[in-house]
């Protein structure tokens, strides 16, 4: 498995939906504690009852904070929300996005799986459907090279439209 050296800063999102994300939570503490995953790994937990045991974490956080984490970043690792897509793509960072699942009480809805989808077809970022992927997300992302040549724009728009057919 690769082992990402402890100079890479790993950021970790489940967004500020009401409803809990703990199975991304509790899968990254089972990475970081098998040796998967190393390196400075910070996450926003949000309404999530889990604490994870093994990287430092805050609920919340202001947005300028928020972004400056992602900009700061080498790797974000993230809930499949658009706006957490949105800014690792526009400050070119990898990111590697699972869904929240309504069967698991993470959302209302699946609309995540969408987006996800949609995302990982332009190669924008690494999709992971089920969290006993993520090891192996983790693995070949140090070799996924983003497509950032259609511009930010292009995506931030496909995630507002999406949002708007949404609502």
């Amino acid at each position: 498995m690769m082992q990402m050296t402890a100079k890479q800063s790993i950021f970790v999102s489940v967004g500020t939906h009401p409803q809990q994300f703990n199975r991304l939570l509790e899968k990254i503490d089972d990475l970081i504690a098998d040796k998967t995953l190393a390196g400075d790994v910070f996450a926003q937990t949000g309404a999530s009852t889990y604490r994870p045991k093994h990287f430092s974490h805050v609920a919340y956080m202001e947005l300028a904070e928020f972004e400056q984490r992602i900009a700061n970043a080498d790797l974000v690792i993230s809930h499949g929300g658009e706006g957490n897509i949105g800014l690792a793509l526009k400050h070119r960072k990898k990111c590697i996005a699972i869904p929240r699942l309504a069967r698991f009480g993470e959302h209302t809805n699946d609309h995540q799986t969408e987006l996800v989808k949609a995302a990982a077809d332009a190669d924008k970022i690494v999709a992971v459907w089920a969290e006993k992927d993520l090891a192996k997300a983790i693995k070949s992302v140090k070799s996924f090279k983003p497509d950032f040549s259609t511009g930010n724009e292009r995506i931030i728009g496909l995630l507002e439209s999406f949002v708007k057919m949404l609502k």
